[in-house]
């Protein structure tokens, strides 16, 4: 047991001697982001998950569980693959360069969006839309930055806010179809099946009354 237990320490010893070399600090920098991108993605979709298929998906409990576990997976392994694919294309053109350019940072995360978030698929659609609002929010603050349009002199919020609702709402009513399904079911559990009950049991304590009522 001794002999093990000094086997083990001896090689945690070495590795973490390996963690301290700077000349391995991109390889394990793409490994780390390997690492970070499946616990993070994990933690995301998993309580996300969770909700939105107890609230809107039927079925048995061991099939919503395989829904949850199913999403949860495939958010982690997909933001996993995509940091571990970034951070290595980053690094190769940061070696073969000699430096760190910005255009570095776009392609690299190009090539990684197109290889792994090329599907389109429920999980990576609200990856992208997620990222989406992000950009034009961060694109609009960059152009008063560099002066492109002049800065406001009234806080715009209100009026993005306003003009956002307005056009999903519009959307919803009449080209429902053109909305991603996810949020098709929130708003008709919003705004649809709260015109709708029979009695005081679907009216405050079930949204829908089950068909033996």
């Amino acid at each position: 047991m001794a002999g093990g237990g000094d086997s083990l320490r001896a090689l945690l010893r070495a590795a973490n001697a390996l963690l301290q070399q700077r000349r391995y600090q991109a390889a394990l920098a793409v490994i780390k982001g390997f690492r970070n991108g499946a616990v993070y993605g994990a933690k995301i979709r998993a309580p996300h998950a969770l909700v939105m298929t107890f609230l809107f998906k039927s079925g048995s409990l061991r099939e919503k569980l395989r829904s949850i576990a199913q999403a949860t997976y495939a958010h982690s392994r997909n933001l996993a693959c995509f940091v571990f694919t970034y951070k290595g294309l980053l690094a190769a053109q940061s070696r073969l360069q000699g430096k760190k350019i910005p255009f570095h940072s776009f392609l690299a995360a190009c090539i990684g969006g197109w290889l792994v978030f090329g599907d389109n698929n429920p999980i990576n659609s609200q990856i992208i839309m997620y990222l989406l609002s992000r950009i034009l929010f961060g694109l609009s603050r960059l152009a008063v930055e560099k002066g492109y349009i002049p800065q406001p002199k009234q806080d715009p919020f209100p009026l993005v806010a306003a003009l956002v609702w307005g056009t999903v709402l519009w959307l919803f009513e009449y080209h429902r179809q053109t909305l991603q399904p996810s949020l098709q079911s929130s708003m008709t559990y919003l705004y649809e099946d709260s015109e709708v009950w029979h009695d005081l049991s679907d009216f405050l304590i079930y949204n829908k009354r089950t068909d033996s009522k």
